[in-house]
């Protein structure tokens, strides 16, 4: 009942779904400690940009999944165990 009522998804919405779903399933072949930072990392990141971008921007929103594509196909890579953060701040490293 409730299936014929939902509303069906647009082309853009259904590669971020899909994209997101990727990230799961890459992230259960590695260490369960590194899953759990991936998932954790993942879900933070997707629920951020679904409250701070505007659903009419298209353009950021390409971006954002062609960034998440790279960052996919890194992820999948063997030796790539760790998910890092766009948003991470690396420490100065000149001397003062």
């Amino acid at each position: 009942m409730g299936a014929s009522r939902a509303q069906k998804l647009s082309g853009i919405q259904k590669q971020v779904l899909s994209l997101y779903r990727g990230f799961l399933r890459t992230a259960r072949s590695k260490t369960p400690e590194n899953r759990a930072h991936i998932e954790s990392l993942v879900s933070a990141e997707f629920r951020k940009n679904s409250h701070l971008i505007d659903r009419k921007n298209f353009l950021h929103i390409e971006y954002l999944l062609r960034r998440g594509k790279k960052q996919l196909d890194q992820l999948k890579t063997v030796e790539s165990v760790r998910l890092s953060s766009s948003n991470v701040e690396l420490p100065d490293t000149k001397t003062q």
